[in-house]
């Protein structure tokens, strides 16, 4: 049975004391594929050298997180932009908007969100979607920008059943990570009335660990708990959603 963690920050400073042990451990937990998306410039040598350390397991991404979008942006995009250049990456992300933290940026916000789904269109790569209390905002910029080169992941995908089916219709595939093993996460009430087929699965490890690990650290491992819970609410085998979930993943990233 073969994972996929579509969305894991593995160079975040949570796991500085035991990185190898927590990525070996995801991967006797049957976790061979972590995408691991970029926040700003300060993070690419790390991510570049978790590539280095593991090249069969980690696969990158580039992009600037819309929580770091702030007077610099542009030399940040600029950054962006230079290293689509000259690396081979499998996404442009994790972009979008994020309206929790600081509204006031919300046109810089969308600025870089548009300048990065183009750098997308033109390396053919999809784009992994952050959104927070943003999903307006998110679906005018993509309703705009939609096209048939537009296609990627709504990672962390919080939304109501609404919601979900507007974001599929923009060619996006729903990231489910912790928050459907949560009680009060909502996605558990209607997640089975969407196919599987919009489905991968993430962690956004260190973030949003799911049940029995809730308000610890996550870990990639801990991918098995969503993967149980999927099972449960569409009555698959855990070995079916592996599958299908994976099978999706690659659609996504061509690999």
């Amino acid at each position: 049975m073969i994972l996929t963690d579509t969305h894991t920050h593995l160079y975040s400073e949570a796991f500085d004391e035991d990185r190898d042990d927590m990525i070996h451990r995801a991967i006797n937990a049957g976790v061979e594929r972590f995408f691991v998306p970029a926040i700003d410039s300060n993070y690419t040598a790390a991510m570049l050298q978790l590539e280095k350390d593991f090249p069969k397991h980690i696969f990158l991404m580039m992009g600037l997180h819309p929580t770091h979008v702030k007077e610099n942006f542009k030399s940040e995009l600029t950054h962006v932009e230079d290293m689509l250049k000259k690396h081979k990456f499998y996404a442009v992300g994790e972009i979008g908007i994020d309206l929790y933290w600081d509204k006031s940026t919300l046109e810089i916000q969308k600025e870089a969100f548009r300048f990065q789904i183009n750098l997308a269109k033109t390396y053919k790569l999809p784009i992994v979607i952050h959104c927070r209390e943003a999903f307006d905002e998110i679906f005018e910029v993509l309703e705009t920008e939609q096209s048939d080169d537009l296609f990627g992941i709504f990672h962390c995908f919080t939304g109501d059943l609404e919601q979900a089916q507007r974001a599929i219709s923009y060619n996006m595939k729903l990231g489910i990570g912790g928050v459907v093993t949560f009680k009060n996460g909502k996605i558990d009430q209607y997640i089975n009335q969407i196919d599987l087929e919009h489905i991968v699965l993430e962690t956004d490890a260190p973030y949003l660990a799911p049940k029995p690990y809730r308000g610890k650290r996550n870990e990639s491992g801990y991918i098995v708990q969503v993967l149980k819970k999927l099972s449960e609410l569409y009555e698959l085998s855990e070995e079916d959603i592996a599958s299908i979930t994976t099978a999706n993943s690659k659609q996504i990233f061509g690999i």
